[in-house]
C-alpha cells in the first residue's frame, strides 16, 4: 500500500524508501528490544546477560535473545539486527511485541503504531538521504531531526495520517504548511490571554487550524467555516507547532491535531489552553527571582482559544500562541533543540566537546536545579530545551511548553510565590514526582544524548563528559537548601520514561517510569 501511494505522489522516493526500509525496521526493533530489557512489561519474567547477549524470559513461550548492545539507548544497529526467538529470528517489531502473548486492544494498537513508525522513519530517511545538514535559521534546526524521538520505538508514529499527509505536513519533509483560519462567532469562543487583533474579524475570532484538522475534523462541524485567507507556516520539531512565515511576528502557533504521535493524541485540553499564560508568568517570575533570567528564558504562552461545542471547549478545535525563539535571539545566533545536537551528529558543536558540554551545563543546571528547589520542575527534555548558539558556542538556554511543568505549592510559598488558579493537575507536593519530571528529561534524556553523540562523533571520553555535568551540579547544590535533590541527582539510578509499558497499559496517557543506571553516580 505504501509503495502504491508513493508511486502515485512521489515516484522519486520509491527506490530510496525501499533502500531505507530495512534500516528503519532494525532501528524500531532495537528500541523495542531496549524496552524488553528495562521496562516493566507484562509477560516478562526474567532478564539475564550471557556473553554479550541479553536473554529475556517470558511467561509464555521460550526465551528471546539478541545482542545486549542493541538494547542500549541510542544504539546504532545494523540493518540485519534481529532477535532470536523460539521459532527463529525476529526482524519485525510487531512480531517481537507479539511474543508477549497479549490479546488486548492496547497491544493491537501498539502493533499498528510500530508498523506506522517503521514506514514513516523509512520515509524520513529516504527524503533526507542526499540532504546536507545546513542550518540557516532556527526552523532549519528544528527540521534537522530526521529520526524523531531518539529512544522511543514509536519515534515516527503518525497514526491517522496517510503517506501524502506526512509528506505534506511533517517537519522532516521541510514543507510550507497553509494554516486555515476558522471563523468563530463570539458566543462560541472561549479564550485566555490576549488574542491578537490580526486574528479578529469584526466581533468574531479567527482560530488557526492545521489543514489536516480542517480536512478530517471540521467536516463534522458544518456550522463553522474557514475564511479564504491562510497563514503559511513551517512545522517545527513538534509536528503540530509551526512558525508562521510573514505573519504573527514573534509567535509560534500550537495547533490541535487528532493524530497519534509517540505517546499521545495531540489535541489541546481546556486546562492546557487556560493554564498556559498564568503558568508562563509564574515560571518566568521564579526564574527572575532566582537570578537566572540571563541564562534561561521561558518562551511564554501568550494566549489560547477554543471553539465551544455543546457548551464545552473542544480539545480538537483549540490553538495556542507562544513566544517564538526569535524573540530571544541576537544577530548571528540560532536556537537549536538539544535533541537536534544528537540528530545532526554534533555538527552544530564548535571547539572542544568537553568544554562545550561544560559551558552548556553551566547555563542549564543553575536555573533548573534552583527552580526545583523553589518548587518548579521543568520537563527539560531535548525537544522542550533549546540552546542558543553563537559561532557554535552556547550562550543561553530557552525553555518551551509549559504543559509539562509540575509545581510544588509548599516550596513556592516558602519562596514567596502564590500559585495562580489552575485547571490542570500540575500542582502537588510529591517532591519525588517533581524530581522524576526534571531528571527523567534532563539526565536520561538531554545529557545522555549529548554524552552519546560527543563521545561517538568527537572521541570525547564519556567519564570526562559526565564529570563536567557533575561538577556543575555540585556547584549549584552547594548553595541550595534541599540536599535531598542533590542525593537524587547523584543517585545510583535515574528515571527513564517506560514508553512501551505506557502504551500497553489500560491508561496509555499516564506517564510510567523505570529506573536505569545513573552515569552521575560514579562522579559523586
Amino acid at each position: 500500500m505504501h509503495f502504491d501511494e508513493l508511486h502515485r505522489i512521489r515516484p522519486d522516493l520509491v527506490e530510496p524508501f525501499a533502500t531505507a526500509l530495512p534500516g528503519a525496521r532494525a532501528t524500531v526493533l532495537s528500541r523495542l528490544w531496549g524496552a524488553f530489557a528495562r521496562e516493566p512489561l507484562p509477560g516478562v519474567t526474567r532478564r539475564r546477560r550471557e556473553s554479550g547477549s541479553l536473554v529475556v524470559e517470558l511467561r509464555r513461550g521460550g526465551p528471546l535473545s539478541a545482542a545486549e548492545a542493541g538494547a542500549r539507548p541510542f544504539a546504532d544497529v545494523p540493518e540485519d539486527f534481529a532477535v532470536s526467538g523460539p521459532k527463529g529470528p525476529i526482524s519485525d517489531p510487531a512480531r517481537l511485541l507479539a511474543q508477549l502473548g497479549l490479546r488486548t486492544p492496547a497491544a493491537e494498537r501498539l502493533a499498528a503504531e510500530l508498523d506506522n513508525s517503521v514506514v514513516n522513519l523509512a520515509l524520513a530517511r529516504a527524503a533526507n538521504a542526499d540532504r546536507e545538514v545546513s542550518l540557516g535559521d532556527s526552523a532549519d534546526a528544528e527540521q534537522a531531526v530526521v529520526d524523531g524521538h531518539p529512544q522511543h520505538p514509536c519515534c515516527r508514529t503518525r497514526t491517522g495520517m496517510s503517506v501524502a499527509d506526512v509528506l505534506a505536513y511533517a517537519p522532516e519533509h521541510h514543507p510550507i504548511v497553509p494554516l486555515a483560519l476558522l471563523r468563530v462567532p463570539a458566543d462560541r469562543w472561549q479564550g485566555t490571554g490576549d488574542w491578537p487583533r490580526t486574528l479578529r474579524d469584526g466581533a468574531a475570532y479567527l482560530l488557526p487550524v492545521h489543514p489536516w484538522q480542517r480536512d478530517n475534523v471540521l467536516r463534522h462541524h458544518r456550522d463553522l467555516a474557514v475564511v479564504e485567507e491562510t497563514i503559511a507556516a513551517r512545522p517545527l520539531l513538534s509536528l503540530r507547532t509551526l512558525a508562521p512565515v510573514g505573519a504573527l511576528p514573534g509567535c509560534h502557533v500550537k495547533t490541535a491535531l487528532d493524530v497519534q504521535v509517540t505517546n499521545y493524541r495531540r489535541t489541546i485540553s481546556a486546562a492546557e489552553a487556560a493554564d498556559g499564560p498564568p503558568l508562563s508568568e509564574l515560571v518566568a517570575a521564579v526564574v527572575d527571582k532566582a537570578g537566572h533570567s540571563g541564562s534561561l528564558r521561558v518562551l511564554r504562552e501568550l494566549s489560547g482559544g477554543s471553539v465551544r461545542v455543546h457548551g464545552q471547549p473542544s480539545a480538537s478545535l483549540t490553538a495556542m500562541l507562544r513566544e517564538s525563539t526569535e524573540c530571544h535571539l541576537d544577530a548571528g545566533e540560532i536556537a537549536v533543540p538539544l535533541t537536534a545536537v544528537h540528530a545532526t551528529g554534533a555538527a552544530v558543536v564548535s571547539g572542544d566537546p568537553v568544554r562545550w558540554l561544560a559551558d552548556l551545563a553551566d547555563l542549564v543546571l543553575p536555573p533548573v536545579l534552583t527552580l526545583l528547589s523553589m518548587g518548579v520542575a521543568l520537563e527539560a527534555h531535548g525537544q522542550n530545551t533549546l540552546v542558543v548558539l553563537r559561532n557554535g558556542r552556547p550562550v543561553r538556554v530557552l525553555y518551551r511548553d509549559l504543559d509539562g511543568v509540575r509545581v510544588s505549592p509548599r516550596r513556592l510559598a516558602r519562596c514567596g510565590f502564590t500559585l495562580p488558579p489552575l485547571l490542570g493537575t500540575r500542582a502537588g507536593d510529591d517532591i519525588g514526582a517533581l524530581r522524576t519530571k526534571l531528571f527523567g528529561g534532563l539526565i536520561s534524556g538531554v545529557f545522555s544524548e549529548l554524552a552519546d553523540v560527543l563521545s561517538r562523533t568527537r572521541a570525547a571520553e564519556p567519564r570526562a563528559l559526565w564529570g563536567v555535568v557533575a561538577e556543575a551540579g555540585r556547584r549549584v547544590f552547594a548553595s541550595l537548601p534541599d540536599q535531598e535533590d542533590a542525593a537524587a541527582f547523584f543517585g545510583d539510578t535515574m528515571p527513564l520514561k517506560a514508553t512501551i509499558a505506557m502504551r500497553l497499559s489500560e491508561n496509555p496517557g499516564a506517564a510510567r517510569w523505570t529506573s536505569v543506571s545513573n552515569p552521575l553516580a560514579s562522579c559523586r
